[in-house]
């Protein structure tokens, strides 16, 4: 009989329905899970469920009847891939849940910080309206997303759904090139005249080792129109000391970030010191988390475990068995 632990029951909201798989199991659920404590409670797991729970070399040596990590997310940098897949260990994650959820949190700071909502909704409860003695003031720049250069920083499905949206809001769209590379094909715009030309620029790639960073200051120093930039991707795509800095030199118009490299992000890390300006929003990594794309992915969570021991196994990530 299958034992499944699931660490990190919390990282899916509690009203959300996570159904018990049909065929023969014993199921343990944590809401929280320490890293001195994975090792005693996969001890006799032979499916392990996590988000965010970070799987090492050192930890799986020690898990001998492992067999599957379900990862109840899109991103796998938190599981080592490679001992997985030498030692017969299957990996899965989510896919094509957050089709709706991740774009729509995308426009919704795209177009709070164009049109400054957060600054106006301030001003309002702090009287400057009645101060104004007229029918509406001027505090803060407002700027339409019809006919505004939009730059997409990833090509999958989530950067492509953001485009579809873009282009009814009559946006002109394009696709970075991978930063350092050439020869991608027509459906891509040189990365240098991407940063030259948006007029926000938006990040929906992974993070590897090619991606860590790959906005700095070098480049906020390119970005010619003084674009709004956001990420709804995975902290650490963004220097943000030097995200900081931009903000200080002007060099963008704002930022709206629901990602950071450590979450929670530590109280005087850059965004933190950043989260309280106009021109900026900072939300808790809820781009995803729609009840409606939460419940997708439980559903498909489970769907991929049962495939698993039925022996058609989906969703199986790249690395791993």
């Amino acid at each position: 009989m299958h034992k499944i632990v699931f660490l990190d029951r919390a990282t899916i909201a509690p009203q959300i329905r996570v159904r018990r798989p049909s065929f023969p199991h014993e199921y343990t659920e944590h809401q929280h899970t320490n890293p001195d404590e994975v090792i005693d409670r996969l001890a006799d797991a032979s499916v392990a469920i996590i988000n965010k729970v970070r799987l090492t070399a050192d930890i799986l040596r020690q898990l001998p009847n492992l067999k599957l990590v379900a990862v109840a997310a899109t991103g796998t940098d938190c599981v080592d891939k490679s001992y997985c897949q030498s030692h017969g260990i299957a990996v899965s994650n989510i896919r094509g849940y957050s089709g709706m959820t991740v774009p729509e949190h995308t426009f919704a700071l795209m177009l709070a910080l164009r049109r400054s909502i957060v600054p106006f909704r301030a001003d309002v409860l702090e009287g400057e309206w009645q101060k104004s003695g007229q029918f509406c003031f001027f505090n803060h720049p407002i700027n339409d997303l019809g006919g505004a250069r939009l730059g997409i920083i990833g090509e999958g499905f989530l950067g492509q759904r953001v485009a579809e949206i873009a282009r009814v809001f009559g946006m002109k769209t394009m696709f970075a090139a991978h930063k350092g590379k050439t020869g991608l094909g027509p459906l891509y715009t040189p990365w240098d005249e991407v940063l030259e030309t948006a007029d926000v620029i938006t990040i929906h790639c992974p993070l590897t080792p090619d991606t860590a960073n790959m906005i700095g200051l070098a480049e906020f120093r390119k970005m010619k129109r003084k674009p709004l930039v956001l990420n709804t991707a995975r902290g650490g795509l963004v220097d943000e000391a030097a995200l900081e800095q931009a903000l200080d030199e002007g060099l963008i118009s704002g930022a709206g970030f629901d990602v950071t490299p450590l979450e929670p992000p530590p109280a005087d890390s850059p965004l933190m010191r950043i989260a309280k300006r106009p021109n900026v929003i900072v939300t808790p990594h809820v781009a995803w988390a729609s009840d409606e794309a939460q419940q997708a992915l439980a559903d498909q969570l489970v769907d991929n475990i049962e495939n698993y021991v039925a022996g058609r196994p989906t969703n199986l990530v790249e690395g791993a068995f």
